[in-house]
């Protein structure tokens, strides 16, 4: 009985031990890899993945979401749906400040509005059905709508809708504006230096309007071009974060498998990265419905995620992710068939053309997804040849519909109505951006069906809805799509609570802590 109650004694000394040791401690400095280094990181300027990563640890939206997209406060502490579902209220923390000490009130909340329907092509967007913005206090902020939009409590994400210094650039030009060099945002840490080329440093805000938060003082984001260096980084520890993306596919696994090492695949779940191929719908073979089938049928997307990706993310059954809101398992339709491509293909009338394939310049996993897919073509008689480029090429090549097959993968933010139907609407169908309708796609019923189903306030409604438009999208085949991207984030395992909600890393810093 003594050993019993001993042994006992020693379990619940063990337990208490391991919950002090779990206990979040302040202190600290984080270490990450940022790749490619981003251009900027004034958030309402610049959207591209690695400035919102950097950034979203700067800056702050009214909301954050959890891993199931459920709504979270951020600079909002609370918030009301009218229930006619046309009217928002917020109300505000009461405690936020910029980091240049002035306070952030409602008036920073209208001014960022009309700030980024100047700049922020994703937020003049969510905002076209907003009629009204006030202010009825210093901490309430109320929108009005036009009518119903069922996505609206998504839209205000750090990335999608950041909180912009009112006092620093009213009556400026944005694009000119010196603090662009040095952002000011109400977020748990402040910009401190650059130094181009090797690194940015971030401080802890000691002002923070969440309590005991931040824990780490400093985060090093280190500016590594070489992939394969950026490997070593982590190995020799120069490093204790690698963001999803900032390795090869291939590296992966022996990292992931390094003593003291910890992988998870969330914090992706509010982007959700669908990827496919762009068919240009416009002229040549591709034009022809027949042939954009064959391509879906050709394409082996078990080997492309089995070999090309190890085994990270799954096949895209269709244009809604199955992490975003309204998907349906039901309605896929592509399985690799490679006699049903040929069957198609001669049905299409194609003639043998080689058709141009440009790649996602974005590292030796694009390149090798290339050249498999140009091998499914081939295998059932689609002549291809791979046309390289930087990615200003790309992207001068995409945005200018210079190309015959495309590869490219685009995030979906939650719901279609917010990243999904951009993609094959036809008023998105427009020279000049890579991240629209660049297939240039257009059927009525489809821009009728995406319309309608952003409205509607039932979510039963809007699921039937987006069936039907979803299941004529998939018949069409506008695009080849290919996988839901996962983007693995490898880290020390002593970082402790860096991914905790659906954008992960880009606003994870706010919770995360060194065990030491």
């Amino acid at each position: 009985m003594v050993r019993l109650i001993v042994s006992g004694a020693v379990v619940l000394l063990a337990l208490a031990g391991a919950a002090v040791a779990q206990a979040p401690k302040p202190g600290g400095v984080a270490n990450a890899v940022i790749q490619p280094e981003p251009p900027g990181l004034m958030l309402g300027l610049l959207q591209n993945g690695p400035t919102q990563m950097v950034a979203g640890n700067i800056y702050e939206g009214l909301l954050r979401y959890s891993e199931t997209l459920e709504p979270k406060p951020g600079l909002a502490e609370s918030w009301t749906v009218g229930p006619d579902g046309k009217t928002y209220t917020f109300s505000l923390v009461k405690n936020a400040t910029w980091h240049d000490g002035k306070p952030f009130t409602a008036a920073d909340v209208l001014f960022s509005v009309e700030f980024l329907k100047q700049t922020h092509p994703r937020a003049r967007g969510n905002m076209a059905k907003v009629t009204s913005v006030a202010a009825p206090d210093p901490h309430t902020v109320v929108f009005t709508l036009s009518e119903p939009f069922g996505p609206f409590l998504g839209v205000f994400e750090v990335g999608s809708l950041p909180m912009i210094p009112k006092h620093v650039y009213e009556g400026t030009d944005y694009k000119t504006n010196p603090a662009n060099n040095t952002p000011i945002g109400t977020g748990p840490f402040m910009f401190k230096e650059w130094k181009k080329g090797s690194f940015i440093r971030l401080v802890k805000n000691p002002n923070y309007h969440v309590a005991g938060r931040p824990y780490l003082d400093e985060i090093y984001w280190h500016v590594i071009p070489d992939a394969a260096s950026r490997a070593v980084a982590f190995e020799t520890g120069k490093v204790d974060i690698l963001p999803g993306g900032s390795v090869e596919n291939f590296d992966v696994p022996r990292l992931s498998q390094m003593k003291g090492a910890c992988v998870t695949g969330k914090g992706w779940e509010f982007f959700g990265p669908h990827s496919w191929l762009w068919l240009n719908n416009r002229q040549g073979p591709t034009a022809n419905k027949a042939f954009r089938q064959a391509v879906s049928y050709a394409i082996d997307r078990d080997f492309a995620r089995d070999v090309i990706w190890n085994g990270l993310g799954k096949p895209a059954i269709g244009p809604v992710s199955s992490s975003t809101r309204f998907f349906n398992a039901k309605l896929g339709q592509y399985s690799y068939d490679p006699a049903k491509a040929k069957a198609l293909l001669k049905q299409s009338g194609y003639k043998g053309e080689t058709l141009r394939l440009l790649p996602v310049p974005y590292g030796e996993t694009w390149q090798r997804w290339a050249e498999a897919v140009k091998q499914n073509l081939e295998d059932v008689g689609i002549k291809t040849e791979i046309v390289a480029t930087d990615v200003a090429g790309w992207n001068q090549k995409t945005s200018e519909w210079d190309y015959d097959i495309a590869f490219t993968y685009l995030y979906q933010y939650g719901d279609p109505a917010l990243g999904v139907a951009r993609n094959y609407i036809s008023s998105q169908i427009a020279k000049g951006s890579p991240f629209n309708n660049v297939e240039g796609y257009s059927n009525p019923a489809v821009d009728k069906g995406f319309a309608e189903a952003a409205v509607a306030v039932s979510p039963a409604e809007r699921q039937a809805l987006y069936d039907g438009v979803v299941k004529t999208v998939i018949e069409d085949a506008p695009v080849a799509w290919l996988l839901e991207l996962q983007f693995p984030t490898i880290t020390r395992c002593k970082v402790k609570d860096l991914v905790t909600t659906g954008i992960g890393v880009n606003d994870g810093f706010r919770d995360a802590w060194i065990e030491r």
